[in-house]
């Protein structure tokens, strides 16, 4: 199983910071699942020009095959000014509309304030659901307050994310079976 993170962000660390904690939580639980983090801080990525995503070189390439190489992917965001960053918006328009037909996508969201918990809901889940995710319905929210130092203090989210981690895998091995048993059905 091939697992992608995505830190959705150039700027700030607490998005680093949770999708940190998550890839350690599948490294632990999961050691057997390719699991690969995109910061993409630390990528040069094209602005989308309506070219198919095999055409780009580089970095954009790189991580806009990455992605539609997986079958799971957990998007970490943040949010600025009631939206989800430019960045992120940029990598879904590198993709093809059905980019995520088959893969299980779960969200990390991290934001200054708890006014922002609905941008998830109705930004980021209905571009997932229009690219053909199979979303994992819960996600995690953290707010400012649950960091001290770079480091997550509050207990609830570190248990968010383990459950996090855990409904991604189960639904990815789930829908991978049923549609490895619909395959099975035909004889070519």
């Amino acid at each position: 199983m091939k697992i992608v993170g995505i830190s959705g962000s150039i700027v700030g660390s607490k998005t680093k910071t949770a999708m940190d904690y998550l890839t350690k939580e599948i490294a632990e639980k999961y050691p057997e699942a390719e699991y690969s983090l995109i910061d993409l801080a630390n990528y040069h990525v094209q602005f989308s020009d309506g070219r198919n995503y095999l055409d780009y070189e580089g970095d954009t390439a790189f991580v806009t095959k990455k992605i539609m190489e997986a079958d799971a992917i957990v998007i970490g965001t943040p949010i600025f000014q009631a939206s989800i960053p430019a960045t992120l918006k940029n990598i879904f328009d590198l993709l093809p509309a059905n980019a995520f037909r088959d893969k299980v996508v779960s969200i990390l969201v991290t934001a200054g304030s708890s006014k922002h918990y609905l941008v998830a809901e109705q930004q980021l889940k209905p571009i997932l659901s229009y690219m053909k995710a199979e979303i994992v319905q819960t996600y995690v929210f953290i707010e400012e307050k649950d960091f001290l130092r770079k480091e997550i203090v509050n207990d609830d989210v570190l248990f968010r994310i383990t459950r996090l981690v855990e409904d991604t895998v189960l639904l990815t091995e789930t829908y991978t079976k049923i549609r490895q048993e619909k395959e099975n059905k035909y004889d070519f």
